[in-house]
C-alpha cells in the first residue's frame, strides 16, 4: 500500500515538474495562443449571438423586408380587379408598298384633303410600277374608312359593321406614265359591299374627282350624271365610268372591281388597277 501512494507521488511530482519545464522554456508564444484563442472564441461567441446588437438590427430587418414581400404577394393573389394596359394595334399596310407617305390633315376640309393626295400622287418618287401608300393621319392617327368619309362628307355608308366592311382601307398611288391613284376596301365578302357601292355609284365621282385630278368645269360637267356600265377587268368582274358610251378603246375615268372575295379596288387607271391586283395575289400566296 504504501509503495502504491510512493508510485502516485512520484508521478504527479513528474508531471508537475515537467509542466514547470514546459511554461519555463516557452517565451510566452504557448500561453499567448492559448489567451488569443480564447479571445476568439469570445468574439465569435458575441459575434453569433442572438443577443448582440448588431444582429438584432438584421434581423428587424429582414423580417420587415419578408413582411412587405409577403403584402405584395397576398395584394396580387387576392385582388378581385385586375389592371390591363391598352396597347395599340400594330399598322399593317393590306398590301405590299414600295413606299408610305402620311399627312396629318387635321382641320382640313375635303378639297384641302383632296388635293393633298393630289399633290403626293403627282409628286411620288418611286420608280415606274411601284407602289406608294398615302396615310391620313388625324391627330396621329391613321384614319379608317368611316373618318375619312365623314371628313370629306362623302356619300359612301359602310355601316357601323366592321366585321362586314373593314374600317382598314388604303389609298396610294402606282407610278406609270401616268400616276394612277387608288383606294383598296377590305371586305368579308364582295355581297357585304356589293348593295352599298351600286348607291355610291350616283355620287362616287363627286366625291372622288378631286382625288383622280378631275376638275369641275364645263367640259366634265356630263361625266357626273352618266352612269355606270357592267365590265370586266383582267377577268374581274367591274363597273367601269367612261368617258363617252364604253365601246371598246374608249377612256375608262372611273371603276371599282371586285378583285377578289374580300378586295374591292376603286381606280381611274389601268396599270394602277393591275398592280394592286397582283400584289394582292401575291399577299395571298
Amino acid at each position: 500500500m504504501e509503495q502504491d501512494e510512493k508510485i502516485k507521488n512520484v508521478a504527479v511530482e513528474t508531471y508537475a515538474g515537467d509542466m514547470a519545464e514546459v511554461l519555463k522554456s516557452d517565451t510566452g508564444g504557448l500561453v499567448k495562443k492559448i489567451i488569443r484563442g480564447e479571445e476568439e472564441s469570445e468574439m465569435e461567441k458575441i459575434n453569433f449571438s442572438p443577443e448582440s446588437r448588431k444582429n438584432k438590427i438584421f434581423m428587424f430587418t429582414s423580417l420587415l423586408l419578408l413582411a412587405f414581400a409577403l403584402s405584395i404577394l397576398s395584394f396580387y393573389l387576392f385582388r378581385t380587379t385586375i389592371n390591363t394596359v391598352s396597347v395599340e394595334k400594330a399598322f399593317v399596310p393590306i398590301i405590299f408598298n414600295d413606299k408610305s407617305a402620311y399627312f396629318e390633315i387635321a382641320g382640313l376640309d375635303k378639297d384641302e384633303i383632296a388635293q393633298t393626295v393630289r399633290n403626293e400622287v403627282n409628286a411620288t418618287k418611286v420608280k415606274n410600277g411601284e407602289v406608294e401608300g398615302i396615310y391620313l393621319t388625324e391627330n396621329k392617327q391613321v384614319l379608317g374608312l368611316r373618318r375619312f368619309m365623314a371628313l370629306i362628307k362623302g356619300n359612301f355608308v359602310p355601316g357601323d359593321n366592321t366585321l362586314f366592311i373593314n374600317d382598314n382601307f388604303m389609298m396610294g398611288v402606282v407610278k406609270a406614265e401616268n400616276p394612277g391613284f387608288f383606294m383598296l376596301l377590305k371586305v368579308r365578302s364582295t355581297a357585304d359591299i356589293f348593295d352599298a357601292l351600286r348607291v355610291w355609284e350616283a355620287a362616287m365621282l363627286a366625291d372622288l374627282h378631286g382625288f383622280l385630278g378631275i376638275d369641275v368645269s364645263s367640259d366634265t360637267n356630263y361625266l357626273f350624271k352618266k352612269a355606270f356600265q357592267n365590265g370586266v377587268v383582267e377577268n374581274k368582274n367591274a363597273r367601269i365610268l367612261y368617258k363617252n358610251d364604253g365601246e371598246p378603246g374608249d377612256e375608262m375615268v372611273l371603276e371599282y372591281i371586285f378583285a377578289d372575295d374580300n378586295s374591292v379596288i376603286l381606280t381611274g387607271s389601268q396599270s394602277a388597277a393591275h398592280e394592286v391586283m397582283l400584289r394582292l395575289a401575291g399577299s395571298r400566296k
